[in-house]
């Protein structure tokens, strides 16, 4: 392999890191105002599968919700080394997981006074709604069942 090639390939590598770390560090920030609106710890936004419980608890009174979507997550990932009909239980789960996913957008912008038009905004530009609801004028109305 020819060292510019090398290069360029090291180079995509560090713009590709680049950008995942800041759009990580964007949905940290955004998380952590949101929940501070929700009368939730900001610091809960840096601990993994603690932040997803927390905006399962913001979004729905019930948390049974989040143990469904942490079984599917896992099944889905435990299931998906498998072939034949195993494999097709790890399509239903992650279909499963993607529903609950559009449903808790739905719910947190519901929860925060907004419509389906601003969930969708969640589930394509999260780190960009996000901050709307962190830093802007919504206030925190609670889960909307």
């Amino acid at each position: 392999m020819d060292n510019s090639v090398a290069a360029v390939i090291l180079g995509m590598l560090g713009v590709f890191s680049a950008i995942i770390i800041i759009w990580y560090v964007l949905i940290v920030i955004a998380y952590w105002k949101v929940f501070s609106k929700a009368g939730e710890a900001g610091w809960k936004s840096l601990i993994p599968f603690y932040n997803v419980y927390t905006e399962f608890k913001i979004c729905w009174k019930n948390q049974n919700m989040f143990w469904i979507y942490l079984a599917c997550v896992i099944a889905g990932a435990v299931l998906g080394q498998f072939s034949g009909f195993i494999a097709v239980l790890s399509s239903v789960a992650g279909i499963v997981t993607l529903v609950i996913s559009v449903l808790l957008n739905i719910r947190m912008a519901k929860a925060f006074g907004r419509g389906t038009g601003f969930a969708i905004g969640l589930l394509f530009l999260t780190p960009v709604f996000m901050m709307i609801l962190g830093f802007g004028s919504s206030q925190y109305l609670g889960p909307q069942d």
